[in-house]
């Protein structure tokens, strides 16, 4: 039955962004700002919100991607004059960790993993695969650079280079996101620079000023607004069209590949 004290209580709507950063195949999509946009939206519309919580659990991806759903989160912040909590889960890595500096303040657990700042390409090299297997590579191209670091091709010096500065600008990127949204908590130690890569369990994180304490989003909230705080989950509907994807059973080896590309990503952290 419906309560006219329902309508009284204090609100905070809860989301959630989950998985790898940006494109990981044709038939699952990855954590993405398109994607994203209309559940953000709907969080920071609730007029009657204290603030919009927000939880994540991602070792990162896209750069771009990344950066798009921290900058629309901080706008949103800010023209609607609500504060974020966000609350990392599993892992808060590299574009996970930018999205979580979009918050005003950002907790975890302990054992959380989180850092990771930098910026990292892998690829393959398949010359001497496809030299084996009697195939012979032709690649037509109008520029010189057009088939820069192809993976059935020779590495060039050059293509190294210039992939290491366009990698400089994108680490520049982040750390300007990390030092503004964290200032005046960073804690640099001398024997510890937060900006090469690396990343640390939550009680590291918390030491170095990465994030400001530890509690789960219904604890935080609860002690923060009441216990009689009314937290609403907001979820975004999956689509018909995503569910018959999902289920599909077309090009299995294809899906595979992405499945293990989506799945080496989150080792490197442990899970």
């Amino acid at each position: 039955m419906f309560s006219i004290f329902k309508i009284f209580k204090k609100i905070i709507p809860h989301i959630r962004l989950s998985g790898v950063i940006g494109s990981v195949g044709k038939f699952k999509q990855g954590l993405d700002f398109s994607g994203q946009q209309e559940l953000i939206d709907k969080a920071f519309s609730i007029s009657r919100a204290q603030a919009v919580a927000i939880s994540i659990n991602s070792p990162g991806g896209s750069p771009v991607q990344s950066h798009l759903i921290y900058s629309y989160i901080r706008k949103q912040a800010i023209k609607n004059k609500k504060k974020v909590l966000v609350f990392a889960e599993d892992v808060a890595a590299s574009g996970g960790y930018l999205i979580a500096c979009a918050g005003d303040e950002i907790y975890a657990n302990s054992s959380s993993i989180i850092g990771s700042i930098g910026v990292i390409y892998s690829s393959f090299g398949l010359q001497e695969l496809i030299k084996k297997a009697g195939i012979q590579r032709r690649v037509y191209t109008a520029g010189k650079n057009k088939s820069t670091l192809d993976p059935f091709l020779e590495e060039k010096e050059e293509d190294v280079k210039r992939l290491k500065k366009i990698q400089l600008d994108l680490h520049a990127d982040f750390i300007k996101v990390v030092e503004e949204s964290r200032s005046g908590k960073l804690k640099k130690e001398a024997s510890t620079d937060l900006f090469t890569g690396e990343f640390w369990s939550g009680s590291k994180a918390k030491e170095l000023g990465l994030i400001d304490g530890f509690g789960s989003a219904d604890e935080i909230l609860k002690k923060k607004y009441g216990e009689e705080v009314l937290i609403e989950k907001l979820e975004k509907p999956k689509s018909w069209l995503n569910k018959k994807l999902s289920g599909a059973k077309e090009n299995q080896i294809e899906n595979l590949l992405d499945i293990l590309e989506e799945k080496s990503i989150w080792q490197r952290y442990g899970f």
